[in-house]
């Protein structure tokens, strides 16, 4: 392994604050990047990390090593990506909610292996938030406002939504025409991730946001299952426009107060400002910026 390979394996463990899972994302053998760290601290003449039986934690004089290390492989990678013809390479680590990665993400997969045959992508489904460094994650997908952070963010798209709900529902509790007649209405509690508290609907009315709590018989973590309690007439949803698509053309759900829209959901890439973007993760972002164009421009 040379010096380059040696401090990228480093840089991992760091992140990972493990050996076994940093060897696993660089697809090496644990002995190999447990090699590298023994010959860097050789060549260094300082010890660089600190090993517990629960955990890998940097020296100080791993840390201030570990800064400057990410600053060169980052400047490696740009310099090795500027070279025309040179192709991106490498492992992708993503999360991204599932029914995203299902709708927007994974039709286009075929296309984006062509064009480039050397990366390989993990996609994770945490659906909460995520520590993306410590868990090992070149990026994540997220839609909704974000509270304040030190990732870097990029704009993807902005989601519609609609207010849902099934024709047994609402045969049995009436058809609210305005925000005002849902008393006595329910709604599925889908909970704010990493929290127990429900998202109330979100209602735009003559440029204001009006929010409303409705008694839910159940609450639910997951899209899937918020989906489908609606299905089974249980309440009220509000969810991206292209997530209820099926069960619209199928007449398992309806449309209501469409003259009162949700607050639209925007979709944000996240990465680590410690990183410079790589040519890959560069490729990769640009390429789901492009699939959430498309699909788009496809329900206009």
């Amino acid at each position: 392994m040379d010096r380059f390979d040696a401090m990228r394996a480093f840089t991992r463990i760091v992140e990972r604050r493990s050996f076994t899972k940093a060897a696993e994302d660089l697809g090496l053998p644990r002995s190999s990047v447990t090699d590298a760290v023994q010959g860097l601290e050789a060549r260094l003449g300082v010890r660089l990390l600190q090993r517990t039986t629960r955990q890998v934690s940097p020296t100080l004089d791993g840390e201030a090593y570990y800064q400057r290390c990410v600053s060169l492989i980052a400047d490696m990678e740009d310099a090795e990506g500027a070279f025309v013809g040179a192709k991106p390479s490498g492992l992708i680590r993503v999360d991204v909610h599932g029914t995203q990665a299902r709708h927007f993400l994974l039709p286009g997969l075929p296309r984006f292996r062509e064009m480039y045959p050397d990366i390989r992508l993990h996609f994770s489904e945490a659906h909460q938030p995520v520590d993306l460094i410590r868990e090992g994650f070149d990026c994540i997908l997220r839609a909704g406002e974000l509270n304040d952070s030190s990732l870097i963010r990029r704009k993807l798209a902005t989601l519609e939504r609609g207010t849902f709900a099934s024709p047994d529902y609402l045969k049995r509790l009436g058809t609210p025409n305005t925000p005002g007649d849902l008393d006595g209405h329910e709604m599925i509690g889908l909970l704010a991730p990493d929290t127990t508290e429900v998202i109330p609907l979100a209602f735009q009315i003559k440029g204001k946001i009006h929010r409303v709590t409705l008694p839910a018989m159940m609450t639910v973590t997951g899209p899937e299952t918020n989906v489908a309690a609606a299905c089974l007439g249980l309440g009220l949803i509000q969810v991206p426009r292209y997530r209820a698509v099926p069960e619209l053309a199928s007449g398992t759900l309806v449309e209501v107060l469409a003259d009162f829209p949700p607050t639209p959901l925007p979709v944000h890439a996240l990465y680590s400002h410690k990183h410079q973007l790589s040519p890959r993760l560069r490729v990769f972002i640009d390429w789901v910026a492009q699939q959430f164009r498309d699909k788009a421009a496809l329900q206009e």
